[in-house]
């Protein structure tokens, strides 16, 4: 569509530039450009800001409007996905004029919540329908007893999850649905986002924001008109991804070992893109090239046939689609329901009955697109048919094994090899075994920062930390090692590492010596599980060392854990409750109010997945 003087309020010179320049723009350019544009529209305003600990109050007040809006934001978020959301949205309704309060929820004092009027809440879904660990606390509260009546209380819910669990999306149901019962009243129905949440959250934002100016006049209302949802990112973004060039992939595990560990050196040059030890790198990879032509050759489709990806009406043929656009490797219940709705087989539909969800629930686990279309083919009358209602694939986080400090214009990864045979198949990860098998130096993956502040290393270099990451869960604390030498933070270290074999698997091995030489960490203690007949996990170690645990707990010592989360991550948090108990002459409740107390002081934070 081209720009008219007669249609637009651009003279003959503006609209003629105008039409060659739109059709050049990608559309995160245009999402640039559309922020850029509401940003100078906001120069109508006269914005302040006040920062106090870990709240961030933001306030934009129009002029001739003495009284804005107040709206508070709270966010829970483990891998910080929810918190650059709340903070997208803050600057938003900041620039549409609101008095915003944003702060994440174990920050939050619950008391407060009689005072506020309009409430957002922003949170992910974690483990199996767990809150994130910074949610806990408000949870509980809003949950029990002591959760004050709402009325003339406004909300709405933002809830980030992923439909291949069982429990998608349920922190953010269950606040949904207990806020009601309060007496809230909701200002936008609550949306449940999948992994790609871009676009369902723009649409949650433009639709809160159109009920909170409902009502005002004035140029508050005039530029929310404008669709100013938009906010400025940076160059480089989680939907404008880098090119990193790969400079080493090594293998870390010695010979002879079950285990394949890929360490991974990407150049940011050129990028300016930062990070900081406790931060996430997210990687879009590419499916399987002999997973992709197994799938083809069952479909029967034109691998060359072009098809319409998203809204954009982006296109790709099907088989760099299947390649690099969509997931295939994981079925999930909302996947099936839509298929339903497009095929005649009568297996499937009997499947979905209900009273079946077990059945479900056992037949998506460990399967892939592959073997549904051999249980079910394919359904529609095209291949445009197949792929509309198949997932984007999302990126695979991992956590940062580097400090930019020590490694300017360098982000390094510790990603184990994942492969394993079910359903009479050999499975395959994604990312990992395209690292592992595909990947070698002068290669690029698309990447992007995942910053994350609910992992991060005390503000004060002289805390004591402890670490406990076994296997690839070592990565971050590489990176806090890292940190904490180029810094000469003087604060006592001690790590916990295991895996399965001292000989093969001791990853970094090297680098710990040195910091234990150099003084940079104090203390290291390890378990291999097999190398001996009973099987010796980290949380064994932690027992031998009770005692002394518990003293740098009663020092200040900060505690992290990373890694595996149903049995690891869990098995640590009760011998922590434990040590806590038998060295601090506690019951089980007082136990786990220290641990709790903790938690809320920022000293126990983990990275689990």
């Amino acid at each position: 569509m081209q720009l008219q003087v007669e249609n637009s309020p651009f003279n003959h010179e503006q609209a003629e530039l105008l039409n060659r320049l739109l059709p050049t723009l990608t559309e995160s350019q245009k999402v640039w450009l559309s922020g850029y544009l509401a940003a100078t529209q906001a120069a109508v305003f006269v914005p302040g800001t006040t920062t106090t600990g870990n709240t961030t109050e933001v306030s934009a007040q129009p002029i001739g409007q003495t009284t804005p809006k107040e709206v508070t934001i709270l966010f829970g978020s483990q891998t910080g996905n929810a918190q650059g959301l709340a903070k997208k949205t803050a600057k938003t309704l900041e620039v549409n004029g609101f008095q915003v309060i944003i702060s994440s929820m174990g920050d939050f004092k619950p008391n407060n919540l009689k005072k506020v009027q309009n409430l957002l809440i922003v949170v992910s879904t974690h483990g199996e329908g767990e809150p994130p660990d910074n949610a806990l606390s408000f949870h509980e509260f809003l949950h029990g007893k002591r959760a004050p009546k709402l009325d003339h209380f406004h909300y709405s819910v933002l809830a980030l999850g992923d439909s291949s669990y069982e429990f998608f999306c349920q922190t953010g149901k269950e606040f949904d649905q207990r806020l009601e019962e309060l007496g809230g009243t909701r200002l936008y129905p609550r949306f449940d986002c999948d992994l790609d949440f871009d676009e369902p959250a723009a649409e949650w934002l433009q639709g809160v924001l159109s009920s909170l100016t409902e009502g005002q006049s004035g140029t508050s209302a005039a530029i929310a008109s404008t669709g100013a949802t938009q906010v400025i990112e940076s160059t480089y973004s989680r939907t404008n991804p880098f090119k990193a060039e790969v400079l080493e992939n090594i293998n870390l595990n010695g010979r002879g070992s079950n285990k394949e560990t890929r360490h991974l050196e990407l150049s940011l040059e050129g990028s300016g893109l930062s990070y900081q030890p406790g931060d996430s790198l997210g990687i879009y990879p590419e499916n399987d090239p002999e997973l992709v032509d197994m799938l083809l050759e069952e479909l029967k489709y034109n691998p060359q046939e072009t098809v319409t990806l998203n809204k954009q009406d982006e296109t790709k043929t099907l088989k760099d689609a299947l390649t690099s656009y969509f997931e295939i490797t994981v079925l999930t219940k909302p996947l099936l329901e839509k298929v339903a709705l497009l095929s005649d087989n009568k297996d499937l539909q009997k499947l979905l009955e209900p009273g079946n969800e077990e059945k479900v629930k056992a037949y998506i686990d460990g399967r892939d697109l592959l073997d549904f279309v051999r249980d079910f083919g394919a359904w529609g009358n095209s291949a445009q048919d197949f792929v509309s209602i198949l997932r984007k694939m999302p990126a695979r986080l991992y956590s940062i094994a580097s400090s930019l400090s020590a490694n300017s214009d360098e982000v390094h990864l510790t990603i184990g090899a994942v492969r394993y045979e079910t359903h009479g198949r050999n499975r395959k990860g994604v990312c990992s075994i395209l690292a592992a098998e595909r990947l070698q130096p002068g290669d690029t993956l698309p990447i992007y920062i995942q910053h994350n502040d609910n992992f991060k290393l005390p503000d004060n270099p002289e805390t004591p930390i402890i670490m406990i990451g076994p296997g690839t869960g070592v990565a971050p604390f590489r990176a806090f090692m890292q940190e904490r030498e180029e810094s000469g933070a003087t604060g006592a270290a001690w790590m916990f590492f295991g895996d399965q074999h001292f000989v093969t698997d001791f990853l970094y091995q090297t680098e710990w010596q040195k910091w234990i030489k150099d003084g940079v960490l104090t203390k290291m203690d390890v378990a291999f599980s097999r190398d001996q007949e009973e099987k010796v996990y980290v949380q064994h170690r932690m027992l031998e060392h009770s005692k002394e645990l518990f003293d740098w707990l009663q020092d200040g010592a900060a505690v992290y854990i990373c890694g595996d989360e149903k049995n690891m991550a869990h098995d640590v948090h009760q011998t922590l409750i434990e040590i806590i108990e038998k060295e601090g002459n506690m019951n089980r409740e007082q136990a786990e109010s220290y641990l709790a107390e903790m938690q809320q002081q920022r000293r126990y934070q983990r990275d689990v997945y």
